[in-house]
């Protein structure tokens, strides 16, 4: 060792952390002074506004490549990117079925950050607390505790997780060894006409094809027609194909529908057919003390899709599947590379939680929503659900009202569908009159609403999946259309 000579004109090793700890703590305590402001203060802001030219610009910079003061970095990112949200966590924002998040979860997220956990797998704590969350999931809709589940982006993959399981369960062949082309028969999925558009790219990326989706129709609820569904089933079947999963929507994108569950459970056994839920929208209203009801049915289903960033508010993103045949779940995925291989003790010792969904390494989701459940308890977030559900029948009853809208379909959760009536209009001019108020309410600030097209029928729509939305914010609402509509109209007729 004597002999050892450091070498020289060696530089020293670099390294990402601050130069300084002082000064990331000092900055660190004014970001979080700034984030309980920014959400305290949500209200008085608008909704959502249009960047100026000059915000856009500093999204075509080149390339940095020399450092920057971490402030000055900090001060970019307020200026340019705080500054233009979606609008997702205000009141009054209802455009699409989105949660509005919470300061504990986006606190979460921190930690898990930090932390840095790769969650997929391992003999670690954050392995530990993602099946714990998984598993208070699987009670959350009356999943049995034997049931398997995985964390993942959002309902599109929720769902494609979920159906993979099902192909697999119903191929009749080895899939994931010889491929959909061994099938003996290609096999039949259904869903209603309002089937969320990501069922048909699990469609595609499962090799099955769009057609192998077989939309049926609904009732005046728009609920899938059990009827329909029947004769649909029967008819692919003596054309040589295999029904082999119908899909229930537990409320549709659109109106927030919600399919007879119950039925089509006892349907799926008659016909021997694995019973997905997506549940992206609705399936937590089974932890509402007084719309439980409406989701009756979704525990008797073999797999289902739902978000906790939804009405459970965690930060974006936060999907969970869950799959009733923990065996049929693993054997969908399971990949054991010599790099994998469990250990009988140490780090690898472990569940390898990459068996259960497409991704191997995995973020640290689990503990913005375990933190935010454990803060507020389950209950609340159920009262929140039935809070907003009536805040939706309010809505409504405020929009029937009113002789210069109309309700468009039946209110059945948390979705309003209406729109501002333009006398002998046709419904080309209706909905580009309507179209023309909601951009409006968007660009003064006052409300972000979506619009869509149901039955033929265009319409604005309202989707309350909001914790801090109030009975004034509807009141608003319903007065601003008004506003905006009567301008409109009188515009056009000074033309």
């Amino acid at each position: 060792m004597d002999n050892f000579r450091k070498p020289e004109n060696v530089t020293a090793d670099e390294t990402l952390d601050p130069p300084d700890w002082a000064d990331i703590e000092a900055l660190s305590h004014r970001i979080v002074e700034d984030a309980v402001g920014y959400l305290k203060d949500v209200r008085d802001r608008p909704v959502w506004r249009e960047m100026p030219a000059e915000a856009r610009a500093f999204f075509g910079a080149p390339l940095p490549r020399s450092p920057a003061p971490i402030a000055d970095v900090y001060g970019e990112v307020s200026r340019n990117v705080m500054a233009y949200p979606m609008g997702n966590i205000h009141p009054r924002f209802w455009a699409w079925y989105m949660g509005s998040s919470n300061f504990t979860g986006a606190l979460g997220d921190f930690l898990a950050a930090i932390q840095g956990s790769n969650l997929g797998g391992g003999n670690h704590a954050a392995g530990l607390m993602d099946g714990q969350v998984v598993n208070w999931c699987k009670e959350m809709v009356g999943f049995p505790a034997s049931a398997s589940g995985t964390l993942v982006s959002g309902g599109s993959m929720a769902n494609i997780i979920g159906l993979t399981v099902a192909r697999n369960a119903k191929a009749g062949v080895d899939v994931r060894e010889r491929g959909v082309g061994a099938m003996p028969k290609p096999l039949r999925f259904y869903a209603s006409d309002q089937v969320h558009s990501c069922h048909r790219k699990a469609m595609e990326a499962l090799g099955l094809g769009n057609r192998a989706l077989r939309r049926v129709p609904t009732d005046a609820a728009l609920r899938i027609d059990i009827g329909a569904l029947k004769a649909a089933i029967v008819e692919d079947r003596e054309a040589g194909f295999k029904p082999a999963c119908i899909i229930g929507t537990a409320g549709t994108v659109n109106t927030g529908a919600i399919d007879d569950l119950q039925t089509l459970g006892a349907l799926a056994v008659v016909e021997d057919m694995w019973f997905h839920v997506d549940g992206c929208i609705g399936a937590l209203i089974a932890i509402a003390p007084m719309n439980a009801s409406l989701v009756a049915g979704i525990e008797q289903a073999h797999s289902i899709a739902l978000d906790p960033h939804k009405w459970l508010h965690a930060p974006f993103e936060a999907g969970c599947a869950l799959v009733r045949d923990a065996s049929a779940h693993r054997n969908a995925f399971a990949v054991t590379p010599e790099y994998l291989e469990s250990t009988p003790r140490g780090l690898a010792s472990g569940q390898w939680l990459h068996d259960y969904g497409l991704q191997t390494s995995r973020g640290f989701r689990a503990l913005k929503i375990w933190m935010a459940l454990k803060e507020h308890g389950v209950e609340k977030f159920g009262r929140l659900i039935d809070q907003n559900i009536a805040q939706a029948t309010y809505l409504t009853r405020l929009i029937e009202a009113e002789p210069a809208l109309e309700v468009t379909a039946p209110t059945t959760i948390n979705i309003v569908c209406f729109r501002h009536r333009l006398d002998g209009a046709s419904e080309e001019s209706l909905k580009e009159f309507n179209t023309e108020i909601m951009l409006r309410l968007q660009e003064e600030g006052i409300a972000a609403l979506s619009d869509t097209t149901v039955q033929g029928r265009h319409c604005l729509r309202v989707a309350i999946t909001n914790h801090r939305t109030r009975r004034d914010d509807l009141h608003l609402l319903v007065r601003e259309t008004l506003r905006i509509g009567n301008e409109i109209a009188v515009s056009a007729r000074q033309d």
